[in-house]
């Protein structure tokens, strides 16, 4: 017998709010909403491709009455596909992260970001296939 990994949670105040930031972080979308809970994610789970093999799991944000108080201990990894990190980090402050130090230092190969509510997220080295710029001639 084995389980699969289908949902990651995320308790906050504003479920439809850090939605909407993961799905232009992340390029996915909503798929499902009720009071007090929206889900998100790259594609549409089904029983059959979720028995099939790893899928990428949903995120489904939940409301709480209760705010965020120490540092996660858990969080994500983004890594950007089609820009370099600096621009990426540039985007993803833009759309309401903010830049956090939880202590990573100052020689790190990533930045610490985090999201609208607060939960801390790294953006990692760019997975972009060509990044460097040639200087004009």
């Amino acid at each position: 017998m084995t389980s699969r990994f289908t949902e990651l949670v995320v308790d906050c105040h504003d479920p439809e709010r850090l939605a909407a930031f993961w799905c232009a972080v992340l390029d996915f979308t909503v798929l499902d909403r009720s009071e007090g809970k929206v889900e998100i994610g790259s594609w549409e789970p089904t029983v059959e491709a979720v028995r099939a093999g790893q899928m990428p799991p949903t995120v489904v944000f939940i409301q709480v009455p209760e705010g965020k108080t120490v540092k996660n201990r858990l969080h994500l990894d983004v890594s950007p596909i089609d820009a370099d990190t600096d621009n990426e980090v540039a985007r993803l402050l833009g759309l309401g992260a903010t830049k956090v130090d939880v202590g990573q230092g100052p020689d790190r190969s990533w930045v610490v970001l985090a999201d609208p509510e607060g939960n801390e997220f790294d953006v990692l080295r760019t997975l972009a296939p060509n990044t460097y710029v040639t200087p004009p001639a």
